[in-house]
């Protein structure tokens, strides 16, 4: 039997994502909690080198800017709500595409919960964004031969994420 290593977490997480319109209402939100995956929880350093004269044994590395990977959420495409298919993403897009402005802006949160005892979650991590954008959208693959579930993808550009502590 595997140990786990001290102060991790070990079992099922389930996890929840809610798109907030910037400067909305609370009732501004798109998406909410049905999604089934989400990655791109992840900022890359941009590290410089700098060549210092008369150090031949390495370069001198400074803090450069972070970047922010897009995230892609992923959620059965017929979700329904009424019987119908929710389409408040594909309505996001659509509005920017067709010149809506002042552009939509979300800012969101990825809630992870470690489920303890029979009905009790708990969050135990807490990722935001800021000034989220849709930069891609794509509908599901149809295959009436293989049986899978409709699976619609979204990816989000956005200006910020943080661990909350």
């Amino acid at each position: 039997m595997p140990v786990e290593p001290p102060g991790t977490l070990a079992g099922t997480f389930n996890f929840r994502v809610t798109l907030k319109r910037r400067g909305g209402r609370t009732s501004d939100t798109i998406g909410d909690g049905s999604f089934q995956e989400c990655t791109g929880l992840e900022v890359d350093m941009d590290v410089q080198e700098l060549p210092e004269g008369g150090r031949n044994d390495g370069t001198v590395r400074l803090v450069g800017r972070g970047k922010y990977s897009n995230l892609v959420l992923k959620r059965g495409m017929l979700y329904p709500r009424g019987g119908k298919v929710a389409n408040e993403l594909w309505g996001w897009l659509q509005d920017i595409l067709s010149g809506t402005r002042p552009v939509a802006r979300y800012d969101g949160t990825v809630e992870v919960y470690d489920a303890r005892g029979e009905n009790a979650q708990h969050v135990v991590a807490t990722w935001t964004f800021d000034r989220g954008l849709p930069a891609k959208i794509t509908g599901p693959q149809l295959n009436a031969k293989t049986g899978e579930i409709a699976i619609e993808e979204l990816t989000i550009a956005h200006e910020g994420l943080r661990l909350r502590r």
